[in-house]
């Protein structure tokens, strides 16, 4: 499998687009635009921006991590699974100016997981057992894998004879968290799938696929709306939202995703792994990139590859924590030992986000938190802060901080709101990049009518207890459900 397939680093074939802000200002299902068409671009010299992200520059975050105090490492990963069920860009170029509106996005603008689901048991019937014996997705189990045990295969996803996995998204086999969590969602849909048969035993075959999809796809919204968005962006943000309506995302005609929202405030994750994690709960600390975590696109050939869920989600015992949202990544993230270039600015994962930035025609950090109407005080809070840190490296963001780096810096400076007047800084998202995430993420929800937010806002989920339902109970149900 190509090194290009791993998160953010798909082959870009620019067109070479000459745009403006009016010719971004027409909205399109299923493709990128913009949030913020009033305000200007930024521009920043790429020397200035190379030198913001270089390996040895001021977002090396050193061999120290430091670590969130209520963030489970696991949240982050299924905010990667977010972003692969959402956003598929593969045309776009750093070397030229791109606009959004003539980009398609290869997945749909909902939270559906189509990445897990494809095209359905008619288009795509690889995924799924044969009609006679019930539409189930495959695993590795019911698929048989060639040159797999039971012990492997019970903890991996169907693979045909070059290892390559059978899924809807070949980005889900990046790394083994990312992996197994699609593996885990396979298994509760299959769940769900047996629970509605075993109830509905008249039913044809699509119409226990049309149900038990629709009864995984909500559980899963209500895990982005009640844990991950309260925990990202601050349960005070999301309730106002909620309450109040949103204020900056409001597509005319459908849905779409923003620039920044994929392009910046949503790649606040890339700050929030650490450069050595462990797979298992009393497993050894490995690299993020070694064949044990990080070498995906293979099968798994030991059970040492397995991922135990508890290492990384709040099981009531010991569990990783997410290290902290600020201005800083781990080293090996500013020298990715799998891009195939000399060039250290297109090794440098902060680098690269900076150059993507200035190619969609971003506008600067600032701007962005003055049209939100942010308290002058604030934001110049976060600029001094900014300018304080870059001028002990020489680098000069004079014309504006990028709207990524803000959004990291303003997480580290003022943080998650999680309350009227209560900010916890480096725990999450602070007002604007919280602002940006949960507007969209909540209004993808909202403008789909085939969502619970769009169709039926009186449902609860029928797994969990007492009404509350979360990763780690969706975890425990696709557990159990190993061998359909």
């Amino acid at each position: 499998m190509s090194d290009s397939n791993h998160h953010g680093m798909h082959s870009f074939e620019g067109k070479n687009v000459l745009c403006s802000h009016h010719s971004f200002e027409e909205e399109s299902f299923g493709r990128f635009g913009r949030m913020f068409r009033e305000l200007s671009p930024l521009y920043n010299p790429p020397s200035t921006l190379s030198g913001l992200g270089k390996k040895d520059g001021p977002m090396n975050g050193g061999n120290s991590p430091k670590f969130t105090n209520s963030v489970p490492l696991g949240m982050v990963f299924f905010g990667q699974f977010i972003d692969h069920d959402i956003t598929f860009d593969t045309s776009t170029s750093f070397s030229s100016i791109n606009n959004p509106n003539e980009i398609e996005n290869s997945r749909s603008a909902n939270l559906d997981l189509d990445s897990v689901f494809g095209g359905g048991p008619e288009d795509d019937p690889f995924l799924y057992k044969p009609r006679e014996e019930g539409y189930y997705l495959l695993t590795a189990l019911s698929n048989n894998n060639i040159g797999q045990n039971q012990a492997t295969e019970k903890n991996d996803l169907q693979r045909n004879g070059k290892e390559t996995a059978i899924i809807g998204d070949p980005r889900n086999d990046e790394n083994r968290v990312i992996s197994q969590m699609q593996l885990a969602f396979v298994r509760f849909y299959n769940a769900n799938y047996k629970i509605m048969k075993d109830a509905n035993p008249g039913y044809s075959p699509e119409h226990l696929y049309e149900e038990a999809r629709k009864t995984t796809t909500w559980h899963y919204q209500w895990i982005v709306v009640n844990e991950f968005l309260p925990m990202m962006c601050g349960k005070y943000l999301v309730a106002d939202i909620l309450g109040n309506g949103r204020k900056f995302y409001k597509p005319v005609y459908s849905a779409f995703i923003p620039v920044e929202f994929s392009v910046a405030a949503f790649r606040f994750g890339h700050t929030m792994i650490a450069q050595k994690l462990k797979l298992q709960q009393d497993g050894e600390m490995k690299s993020i990139f070694s064949k044990e975590f990080g070498k995906g696109f293979s099968r798994l050939t030991s059970s040492d590859q397995a991922i135990e869920w508890n290492a990384f989600f709040d099981y009531g015992t010991d569990f990783q924590k997410a290290e902290k949202l600020d201005t800083t990544l781990a080293p090996i993230l500013l020298e990715l030992p799998f891009v195939p270039s000399d060039d250290p600015n297109d090794k440098s994962l902060a680098t690269r986000n900076f150059r993507r930035g200035q190619s969609f025609l971003l506008p600067s950090g600032e701007n962005v938190a003055r049209h939100m109407q942010r308290e002058d005080s604030e934001i110049e809070q976060v600029v001094d802060f900014v300018n304080n840190k870059e001028k002990m490296v020489d680098v000069d963001l004079s014309a504006g901080i990028p709207l990524w780096y803000y959004v990291l810096a303003e997480a580290e400076v003022i943080g998650r709101q999680d309350s009227d007047t209560q900010f916890s800084s480096g725990e999450g998202l602070g007002p604007v990049g919280g602002r940006i995430v949960a507007e969209v993420l909540l209004g993808l929800l909202e403008l789909d009518r085939e969502s619970f937010l769009g169709n039926n806002r009186d449902w609860v989920p029928t797994h969990g207890k007492k009404r509350v339902f979360t990763m780690k109970d969706l975890l425990e149900e696709a557990d159990k459900a190993y061998d359909l």
